[in-house]
């Protein structure tokens, strides 16, 4: 067996798997939901397709310097940061920290449902 016939089986079988397509799905619910987010604070929405520009908007929206998207490749860091931003997202939609916390870092897709297509109004925070 070559190197080249291991490759070939391993993309295969990596893009039909059911987690691939499950998170395939999930990405495109939070892209079609962080484009009304991003609309409402003033930002263009085509930048949620981005993969990682979109999170560099969210600090920005948070916000926090862009720089400081840094943070989420320090593996304990990361996580505390996407849970400060995620505050810091829902306080400038007017929600509380146990909605930002829930519904923007547990499960985004509807909590940015929610902020996008409801009537939250974003005032940027202090």
């Amino acid at each position: 067996m070559t190197l080249a016939s291991i490759t070939d089986q391993a993309e295969l079988w990596s893009l039909g798997t059911a987690g691939s397509i499950f998170g395939l799905i999930v990405y495109v619910l939070v892209a079609i939901a962080l484009w009304r987010v991003f609309a409402k604070a003033g930002w263009p929405g085509i930048l949620a397709i981005i993969p990682i520009v979109n999170v560099f908007i969210l600090v920005k929206i948070a916000g926090y310097s862009a720089w400081l998207t840094l943070l989420y490749v320090i593996p304990i860091v990361g996580w505390v940061f996407s849970i400060v931003v995620a505050v810091r997202v829902g306080r400038g939609f007017g929600r509380g920290g146990a909605f930002s916390f829930f519904l923007l870092w547990l499960i985004p897709f509807i909590g940015y449902f929610i902020l996008g297509y409801g009537r939250a109004v974003y005032s940027k925070p202090a």
